[in-house]
C-alpha cells in the first residue's frame, strides 16, 4: 500500500508573499501527520521562494514521520542537507524562472554530477531518490549511479487532455514501474496529481510513495489541512 508524502511548500508560498511568520510550515506539518500523512515533503530551492532554512532546521526536529527534502544538486544547498539531515533527499530540476518543477532530473547529461552529490548524501545516512522523467534510459541511468529510489514524473500524465493522451500517459508510467522494480529502485511518484487522478496511478503496482502537495494544500483552505490530507490518504490506499 504506497505512503503519502505531504509537500507543504505552498504553505509557505502564502507566508512568503507577505514575509510574515503565518502561516508556519511547521504547524502545517503537525497537521498533516494528524491526518495521516506518512511523510512531509518540503523543496529548499535556491531563491528561497517559499520554504527557507529555518523550516528545514525546525521541521527536522519536529516532524515524527520521514522528512523528505527536494534540492538541487547543488553545493549550498548540499551542505545544508549535511548539515540537517532530513531521512530523504530528493534530487530534482531547478530553474529560477520557472512557476514549478518542470520535468524530470537528466540523469544521462548530469551522470557524475548526480552521483558526486548522491554518494555523499548517502555516506551522511541519507537515502537518495532521483526525480526522473518515466523514461526506461533515465531510469536504468538512476540505478547505475546508485539511487536509493526514483520518483517518476507524472506531470505530463496528471496534464494530458484528451482520453487517448491520458491512457498514452498512463501506460508510460506503468512500463516505468515496471522498468523501475526491475532495477532494484524504490518505487515513488508525484507532480500534478489531484483528488480526480490519483486513484488511477495508485492502482499501479509496486509504488512505495506519492508526494502530493498544491492539491492538498488547495483543497486545505476550504476544508482545512487534516481533512484534505485524510481525503487524500484514502484515495491513495
Amino acid at each position: 500500500m504506497p505512503g503519502l508524502g505531504v509537500n507543504i511548500d505552498h504553505v509557505a508560498t502564502i507566508r512568503q508573499a507577505r514575509r510574515t511568520i503565518e502561516p508556519d510550515p511547521v504547524w502545517a506539518a503537525a497537521l498533516a501527520e494528524l491526518g495521516g500523512a506518512d511523510g512531509i515533503t518540503i523543496h529548499l530551492r535556491e531563491d528561497r521562494r517559499h520554504i527557507i532554512d529555518r523550516d528545514v532546521r525546525v521541521l527536522k526536529e519536529t516532524v515524527q514521520v520521514k522528512l523528505n527534502l527536494e534540492m538541487a544538486a547543488e553545493e549550498e544547498i548540499i551542505g545544508i542537507a549535511l548539515e540537517t539531515l532530513p531521512d530523504q533527499c530528493t534530487l530534482v530540476p531547478e530553474k529560477r524562472e520557472e512557476i514549478t518543477t518542470e520535468g524530470g532530473l537528466d540523469v544521462l547529461g548530469q551522470r557524475d554530477r548526480i552521483a558526486t552529490a548522491c554518494g555523499r548524501l548517502q555516506q551522511a545516512g541519507m537515502e537518495v531518490s532521483l526525480f526522473i522523467d518515466p523514461i526506461a534510459a533515465q531510469i536504468e541511468a538512476a540505478a547505475a549511479l546508485g539511487a536509493d529510489a526514483v520518483e517518476l514524473h507524472t506531470g505530463a500524465f496528471a496534464d494530458a487532455v484528451t482520453a487517448e493522451e491520458t491512457d498514452g500517459e498512463f501506460e508510460a508510467l506503468v512500463a516505468a514501474a515496471e522498468a523501475t522494480l526491475g532495477a532494484g529502485l524504490v518505487l515513488h511518484m508525484g507532480h500534478g496529481l489531484t483528488y480526480r487522478n490519483v486513484a488511477r496511478v495508485a492502482a499501479i503496482p509496486g509504488i512505495c510513495e506519492f508526494n502530493i502537495g498544491h492539491s492538498i494544500v488547495a483543497r486545505a483552505v476550504l476544508v482545512g489541512l487534516e481533512r484534505a490530507v485524510r481525503e487524500m490518504k484514502t484515495l491513495v490506499e
